[in-house]
């Protein structure tokens, strides 16, 4: 009988071992904590003959003990599901390293029953939760390693208790479920981990097709721009300056040269906004020159009076003879912030005149205002500080008679204007790169009333007249003189052609980089100027340059490089690639004459 009893045991064992190598294949075919748990339990339950046996975890911050799975659910009402992390019994089973044999009255044992009320002998044992955080490198670190607890409970109705064989089990059983959990969690979070690259990546993709369509749109905006803008306003300032040279009435010349100026001010306008636009940094390079003060103020002034006649405003003007007559400064940029002046001063007002004054500052206005004296330089006789004021001030009745209902609402408008707005602080902005101040004066109910403008120019010996001395553009200096012109749009092409042929030149025009090179090869060395658009389609004219100058001396043709607006270091580039000239677009007869007058005589060819 005790053989045979020992026999049985035997294969009990042996059987229990059977299912403990099927368990941990069960355990070892899923990388899924759930299943590895939940196969666990049931293989363990099988093997060993258990009443209940249940999962407990730690939560997030580790204060508490969560049953997380088990085989039977208990339904009683005063079921304990939670069990805090200090509890006695749990302590003593984190810190031990094989199984535990709990007391009857364990909290964790009861919670584990499955709902009877009397419990068999209960054991438990830790198993190590570990992540990727637990190694670096290949080997673990000295992480606190966080723990969860298998408990087993046996039947109540039996009178067995754990055997050393069935412990052993257990160990056994525990240590591979760790590793099995330890691989699951390891892989969940490489998956996550590898969602957030993902993830990642797709906000990569996004931003770059982002970055794309704003690179796009940029370039569809700068061809609108422009085609749409720049070269329209290109041949309407090339054809004004034609009519400079007719015989026109003082009344004509006078509107010409206005429309001519206050082109040349939206062209550089357009300009500005392409600069802008292209260079990331959003700023654009100041043109400092030597100008003519008092022209310009002559120019700015006919216009204001017609803007003031247009408005029903009166117009007075009163400009410092002291003046200096040529000063270094941009005088396009100078010229816009005043025409925004007098506009905006004659839409924020209803009625009155505006009174036009300019003086130096050190001899007239307020000198005790902050805004000025930061302005003051220890040079006298390099920098001189002039100060445009324009104010409007109550007119007579004659003059109040003008003004029309239609102008009067169309202000109220702007009236509801800040006194700052966006027009006024971008035009800050640009008089703060020309080293000068620009305020608004209001007057006593707080309305705008006039506005002042203080410039920084430079004077000196250097800045004479000469270099304005009116030259002859008539067309017996140029007669005969043979010219090839590549420019790729049909209204500028044409455009130039009568500019040059006003000068007396002999004209091929022609619209590509390809059409040039075979009217070169056609007409021989025919041509003794070369006028080329430097941005064509299929072919830009830097290449054209440089194809003509792989067969042709440095001399002979002369080229000439014509230009949208004045890109960085573009005169280098051209000299590189064997070009004579260069003209600034828009094209005026003046201009043009100028730079064929310039590059002839380098070239050692008597006028």
């Amino acid at each position: 009988m005790e053989l045979g009893q020992e026999v049985g045991m035997m294969k009990k064992q042996k059987e229990a071992s059977w299912h403990v190598r099927m368990l941990t294949r069960e355990i070892r075919k899923s990388l899924d904590k759930h299943n590895i748990l939940y196969t666990t339990l049931v293989e363990l339950s099988k093997a060993l003959d258990l009443h209940n046996c249940a999962v407990w975890m730690p939560n997030e911050d580790r204060r508490e003990m969560h049953l997380t799975h088990e085989l039977k659910t208990n339904s009683a009402k005063n079921f304990q599901n939670s069990i805090p992390v200090n509890d006695p019994d749990v302590l003593e089973i984190r810190k031990t390293k094989g199984v535990k044999i709990l007391r009857p009255d364990s909290a964790i044992g009861a919670a584990s029953s499955g709902g009877s009320a009397e419990l068999g002998a209960v054991a438990a044992i830790r198993m190590p939760l570990l992540h990727v955080s637990n190694f670096k490198g290949g080997t673990p670190q000295l992480v606190e390693t966080c723990y969860a607890i298998l408990v087993l409970v046996l039947p109540s109705s039996s009178t067995r208790v754990w055997t050393y064989h069935e412990m052993e089990i257990v160990e056994v059983v525990a240590d591979q479920v760790a590793v099995a959990l330890s691989h699951a969690s390891v892989l969940e979070e490489s998956q996550q981990m590898r969602q957030k690259l993902e993830e990642r990546n797709r906000a990569l993709q996004q931003a770059k097709k982002n970055a794309m369509m704003a690179s796009q749109a940029r370039k569809s905006f700068q061809e609108v721009m422009s085609h749409g803008m720049r070269r329209p306003m290109h041949s309407i300032l090339g054809m004004l300056s034609l009519f400079q040279e007719d015989n026109l009435r003082s009344e004509q010349k006078i509107i010409g040269d206005t429309m001519l100026k206050v082109g040349h001010v939206l062209s550089s306008l357009i300009n500005d906004v392409m600069e802008i636009s292209e260079n990331e940094k959003g700023g654009f390079r100041l043109e400092m020159k030597p100008f003519l003060l008092h022209s310009m103020m002559r120019e700015a002034a006919s216009i204001a009076k017609c803007l003031c006649v247009y408005e029903g405003f009166g117009f007075e003007i009163d400009v410092q003879k002291s003046l200096p007559e040529t000063v270094m400064g941009d005088e396009a940029r100078t010229f816009q912030v005043i025409l925004h002046m007098i506009g905006y001063l004659l839409n924020m007002n209803d009625k009155g005149t505006l009174n036009f004054r300019v003086f130096l500052e050190s001899d007239g206005g307020d000198r005790d205002d902050k805004n000025i004296g930061i302005w003051r330089s220890s040079s006298q006789n390099e920098y001189v500080h002039i100060k445009f004021d324009f104010q409007i001030t109550e007119s007579s009745q004659s003059d109040k008679a003008i003004s029309t209902i239609h102008y009067s609402s169309r202000r109220q408008y702007y009236n509801n204007e800040p006194k700052e707005g966006l027009s006024f602080s971008m035009c800050k902005k640009l008089v703060q790169m020309m080293q000068g101040n620009i305020w608004i004066s209001p007057n006593s109910l707080g309305l705008v009333q006039g506005m002042t403008l203080l410039l920084k120019f430079q004077i000196g010996p250097s800045l004479g007249k000469s270099i304005f001395a009116p030259k002859d553009y008539s067309s017996s200096q140029f007669r005969g003189l043979k010219v090839l012109l590549a420019e790729d749009d049909g209204v500028n092409r044409t455009v130039t052609k009568k500019l040059l042929e006003k000068l007396g030149c002999q004209v091929i025009a022609v619209s590509s980089g390809f059409e040039c090179l075979s009217a070169i090869s056609g007409a021989g060395n025919s041509f003794r100027i070369i006028l080329l658009d430097l941005h064509m389609p299929e072919m830009e004219g830097f290449e054209v340059a440089k194809r003509i100058r792989k067969f042709h001396s440095r001399s002979w043709p002369l080229i000439i490089a014509l230009i949208a607006s004045a890109e960085e270091h573009v005169r280098e580039k051209c000299l590189l690639a064997g070009m004579n000239g260069l003209i600034q677009k828009p094209i005026v007869l003046h201009q043009i004459a100028n730079e064929l007058r310039t590059v002839l005589q380098r070239a050692g060819e008597k006028l």
